[in-house]
């Protein structure tokens, strides 16, 4: 009998952000980060161009088109989309094997992808629109619009069954900084190792009956740790978009659809497809694992942490900020591309140029990056960070990478992955299905590596 692998702690340091976990010291180093080149018009993902005119060269691009092709052919992943632009232009938008091994069905263009934790800087950006309205502000304490979260506890002590035996009084409530930055102590229940994960999980937290109803389990659980001391994963994007809902008065997923997905014109982005469009989302796949051995091939997931896979063909329970969205492949890049362009695409502006900035600003105490270097979900230091609700690169060179200062990036736990470089002007986005790991090198490292040694003359 066929057992699907768990994978359990791989998917309990980083579920919903596989594939983009930096590892400074072993990534490429590179030559100085190139200027940003002009801006110039059009810059809206409308037009494709050849790589050679955008500095590419297209003999060392093919290595990576080759890769992924053989990713696919390994029977690693099911199929594949990847694409890559720069200055506005689609340099490469590629599509590898199947949507389903069941149906056999060629890969396309707008299939649909479960997008997971690449959901959390759409959160975000719908957080910074309230922002710009005015109506929060980077040091408000939560309680300010969460005062079910006033009588936190902190977790100090427990037992070796992991039951917490002891708490304390927060010293101070964590801020609106600290809930988009994954400092504010709050747990996620992707894995069980950790008490206070263990609660979440028991409590059911992430299954709740809607955005209240995750509120309110929440504050029955202490905080990991006294806000602002350390970095944990957590489901704070998903209290973020509780708050945007409360802010706003209307329900989360229809501000995302009015100020977000349609004004960028992202018409398959949502939580959930509709039965008009089931049969465009991509099957998702885990690692055979027989007698307790991987086999090396992947089976169609069936079910998730012992849960049946959701429905997406009608509205699920509650809207997850976090981890809920379907996207395609130029939906997102068509979002990343707004970011490049400082908040604006097709002539209709989501944010300000400075809202985009304080996003892809490190918001981390120092003390905070050094401590949890090379531990947990990503692998931070003086020279990679975090913003609000995105990974930054605050020195690539330093970091050993090859992508541009302030490079933004985030991943998915089913292997998407996205990254945007201003300085490079320079966006690109992959898409596959397979949760616990693509069953070898990280392909969203992979990317970076054979795109930018492909990029030859970045001046142009």
């Amino acid at each position: 009998m066929h057992r699907h692998a768990c994978f359990a702690a791989a998917l309990s340091a980083g579920l919903l952000f596989a594939g983009f976990a930096v590892q400074a010291a072993e990534a490429p180093a590179a030559a100085p980060a190139a200027k940003a080149a002009p801006r110039a018009g059009g810059r809206d993902l409308g037009a494709t161009t050849t790589p050679e005119a955008v500095g590419f060269d297209s003999a060392r691009l093919k290595r990576m088109d080759d890769y992924m092709a053989k990713v696919v052919a390994d029977g690693r992943v099911a199929g594949m989309t990847t694409l890559l632009a720069r200055h506005g232009k689609v340099v490469e938008f590629k599509t590898y094997g199947k949507a389903s091994l069941a149906t056999g069905q060629a890969m396309p263009k707008d299939e649909i992808f479960r997008v997971y934790s690449m959901s959390k800087p759409l959160t975000g950006v719908a957080m910074m629109i309230l922002f710009e309205q005015g109506k929060w502000r980077l040091d408000d304490p939560v309680t300010r619009y969460v005062p079910e979260f006033k009588n936190l506890k902190v977790m100090v002590e427990a037992d070796k069954e992991g039951h917490i035996t002891k708490v304390e009084d927060m010293k101070r409530p964590p801020t609106m900084r600290e809930i988009m930055s994954h400092t504010a102590g709050f747990g996620y229940g992707l894995g069980d190792r950790h008490p206070v994960d263990k609660l979440y999980r028991e409590r059911k937290v992430l299954s709740s009956n809607g955005l209240q109803e995750m509120i309110d389990r929440t504050a029955t659980i202490p905080l990991m740790y006294q806000p602002g001391t350390s970095w944990s994963y957590s489901s704070a994007v998903d209290i973020q978009g509780y708050i945007v809902q409360k802010l706003s008065g209307k329900p989360f997923g229809q501000f995302l659809q009015e100020n977000v997905f349609g004004p960028l014109k992202m018409k398959d982005t949502g939580f959930y497809t509709g039965p008009a469009k089931a049969n465009r989302l991509a099957a998702v796949y885990v690692g055979e694992v027989v007698d307790r051995k991987p086999t090396g091939r992947i089976v169609e997931a069936k079910d998730l942490f012992g849960t049946q896979m959701p429905d997406y063909t009608k509205p699920p329970a509650m809207e997850s900020g976090g981890g809920g969205l379907v996207s395609t492949t130029m939906d997102y890049a068509r979002f990343c591309q707004m970011m490049l362009n400082k908040g604006v695409l097709d002539g209709v502006r989501i944010l300000a140029p400075s809202s985009i900035e304080l996003m892809d600003t490190n918001v981390i105490p120092h003390n905070v990056l050094v401590n949890n270097n090379g531990t947990g979900v990503a692998s931070f230091n003086e020279y990679v960070g975090f913003g609000l609700d995105f990974q930054v690169v605050n020195d690539a060179r330093k970091a050993g990478m090859n992508e541009g200062n302030n490079t933004m990036s985030w991943g998915g736990a089913a292997g998407t992955w996205f990254w945007i470089d201003p300085t490079n002007d320079l966006l690109y986005v992959g898409m596959i299905q397979r949760m616990g790991g693509s069953g070898g090198d990280d392909l969203g490292t992979m990317a970076r590596t054979l795109t930018y040694q492909a990029l030859l003359h970045p001046e142009k």
